[in-house]
């Protein structure tokens, strides 16, 4: 380069080439290109200048492929390398990254994750990369650039000179107590789905492990349910898998709750049976498939959960409020810190943990459940309050009814009348009358109105 002196130093054999490499530097004068010379050499005698011309692509791809990860681990980084990494970084060679490109790159996600220059442009708004997220990248980063230099493709890890933003921990968002009552009574009007909260909040399991569960984990006899597996939800499907912290743990059951999953495997017998089979040990407490071979899906659990919570307006629409409701409550019931995080599955690991389930004391452990138990509130369905049109309108018969001004053995207006009464349409008006009839307040035959049921033939 004309006017411009340069430095070059040979650094071996490039073992992915074959090739001799050399370090370059240009300098502006011949007094320059001799300290570049001298930095240069040093970094060759001292090992710390790249062994190859490897891109960070390559040596996050090398780091992918021998690292150990669960599924759902490995798709979270494959995504954050794709949207993040690759776009920025991916052509450039890996001995060109320093700390200060690094700390810069990880300023601007805070600003944008679209690393928008902060000019406004139309139908574009900022929103700024959650801290933990930017050191789920820094931890990609360095662990890579890591083996890099284990490998000795790299001389030195300049990854981990970074600096990444703090980490930000979230604070418990646990449902009120009112809240609670509001979601039990709203969900119990599907038995399955109303027992899957139960259970998830008077054991504190996470969303995977109470997908996972499966008959033979319930002993209803010892009042004891085992959380053993987690389910997760993958690009490929469901995968079994062991529980967040690896360990096993018991959790007891309250009378109630051990009455309610009694009643619950009735009920799958019967579903069983009558499509010509028995029900498995190995079954699903909770499945969609009529025998209980094949699990729900945990994305499913979560998103109907969501819906359901923001029907009811909870400050928290998140299915993990519910173990922060578990654990909340059982600490101000005045249980002990070690009994909770026992019954909750939390483990520190290493010696810590061991320590933590040896002193967990069984007899703690089952006034805990009892303790959860008489804390929730009794889900009531018929507390719910009327939402749908058919609802409504057999609300407003069932007060006529309870007070008098439809007595036993009055008939009520035809499917036509009630239909131009409410301005629904017939269909609306028959669902009803079969609710009313489902509570046991009418009577319905073929070819007659609904008639009022006498007093001793009603039920509560």
């Amino acid at each position: 380069m004309p006017g411009n002196f340069r430095a070059i130093v040979y650094a071996e054999i490039d073992p992915l080439t074959g090739k001799p490499r050399y370090l370059r530097e240009i300098a502006k004068t011949y007094a320059d290109a001799k300290v570049a010379l001298t930095k240069l050499q040093r970094q060759v005698d001292e090992k710390r200048h790249p062994r190859t011309n490897i891109t960070i692509s390559q040596v996050i791809a090398q780091w992918l492929e021998v690292a150990e990860h669960e599924d759902t681990t490995r798709e979270r980084y494959e995504d954050l390398i794709r949207l993040y990494i690759t776009p920025t970084f991916g052509a450039m060679l890996a001995g060109k990254l320093d700390a200060e490109l690094l700390e810069k790159f990880y300023a601007r996600l805070q600003r944008c994750r679209e690393l928008c220059n902060g000019r406004h442009r139309s139908g574009h708004t900022c929103r700024p990369l959650a801290n933990n997220t930017i050191r789920k990248l820094h931890f990609i980063f360095t662990s890579s650039f890591d083996r890099a230099v284990r490998w000795k493709q790299l001389g030195v890890n300049e990854a981990a000179m970074a600096q990444p933003p703090a980490f930000q921990r979230s604070e418990p968002d646990p449902p009120s107590p009112e809240e609670v009552a509001a979601l039990l009574n709203e969900a119990w009007t599907d038995p399955d789905w109303g027992l899957l909260l139960w259970l998830t909040m008077v054991t504190g399991s996470r969303r995977g492990e109470i997908c996972a569960l499966r008959w033979c984990h319930v002993d209803l006899e010892r009042a004891i349910v085992w959380v053993e597996k987690s389910n997760a939800h993958t690009k490929n499907g469901v995968k079994e898998k062991r529980t967040k912290n690896g360990q096993h743990r018991r959790v007891n059951l309250a009378p109630a709750t051990v009455a309610l999953l009694a009643e619950h495997r009735e009920h799958w017998k019967q579903r069983c049976a009558s499509v010509g089979c028995t029900l498995d040990a190995d079954a699903f407490v909770f499945s969609l498939s009529p025998d209980g071979s094949a699990p729900l899906l945990p994305h499913s659990v979560t998103q109907r959960y969501r819906r359901l919570a923001m029907r009811l307006k909870l400050r928290s629409t998140r299915l993990h409020a519910l173990r922060h409701y578990t654990a909340t409550e059982l600490i101000a019931a005045g249980v002990d810190v070690r009994t909770v995080a026992g019954r909750l599955g939390h483990g520190s690991g290493g010696a810590t943990t061991l320590r933590v389930y040896a002193a967990w004391v069984d007899e703690a452990d089952r006034k805990a459940a009892t303790t959860i138990e008489t804390i929730m509130p009794t889900p009531d369905p018929s507390q719910r309050a009327p939402r749908s049109p058919y609802e409504k309108i057999a609300a407003a018969f069932r007060e006529d009814i309870s007070t008098g001004r439809l007595r036993p053995g009055d008939q009520l207006p035809t499917y036509a009348e009630i239909a131009v009464a409410h301005n629904v349409a017939i269909a609306t008006a028959q669902r009803a009358v079969a609710l009313l009839r489902t509570d046991g307040l009418v009577e319905v035959a073929r070819g007659r109105r609904a008639t009022v049921m006498p007093m001793t033939e009603m039920t509560d």
